[in-house]
């Protein structure tokens, strides 16, 4: 066994720091308190470390939480402010002031009568140019158009 191997020498080793059975140390008592004292500290800072990861780790999985949390609600507020967007203010809010709606649309009206003019205008330089061939309806058409734009004030 393993006694019988440690207890007899080896031939062919010197004193102090030979090796019996399955590399057993056989150093003095100092070199084999010091690599205790080695191992020992290593265990420790492996212990430490581990520790260490352990306590990140966990504090990571509690942002990760936080952060999942904060996701889902912003989620549902984006939803809520897409929906408001999309179907207008709701039966709790009061309806936009008429007045201000009513300017925004003459505004409106504003520019796109403008737009109608430029292009009647444009029409009329290219009919003059003799570059717009168009049929007789869309002729007649263009016609009415015209007339009606010199027609308003």
């Amino acid at each position: 066994g393993r006694g019988g191997a440690a207890e007899a020498p080896e031939a062919g080793e010197a004193g102090g720091g030979r090796q019996g059975w399955r590399g057993e140390s056989r150093g003095s008592p100092q070199q084999l308190a010091e690599r205790y004292a080695d191992l020992a500290a290593s265990h420790s800072e492996a212990l430490r470390q581990r520790e260490e990861r352990e306590w990140h780790n966990a504090r990571l999985r509690q942002e990760n939480a936080r952060l999942r949390l904060e996701n889902r609600r912003l989620r549902r507020e984006n939803r809520c402010l897409f929906r408001q967007a999309l179907l207008g203010p709701g039966p709790d809010k009061p309806p936009a002031d008429p007045s201000e709606e009513a300017e925004a649309l003459r505004t409106q009206l504003g520019r796109l009568q403008e737009k109608h003019r430029r292009a009647l205008q444009h029409l009329r330089r290219c009919r003059a140019a003799g570059g717009l061939e168009a049929s007789g309806a869309e002729d007649g058409e263009l016609d009415e158009l015209l007339l009606e734009e010199d027609e308003q004030p």
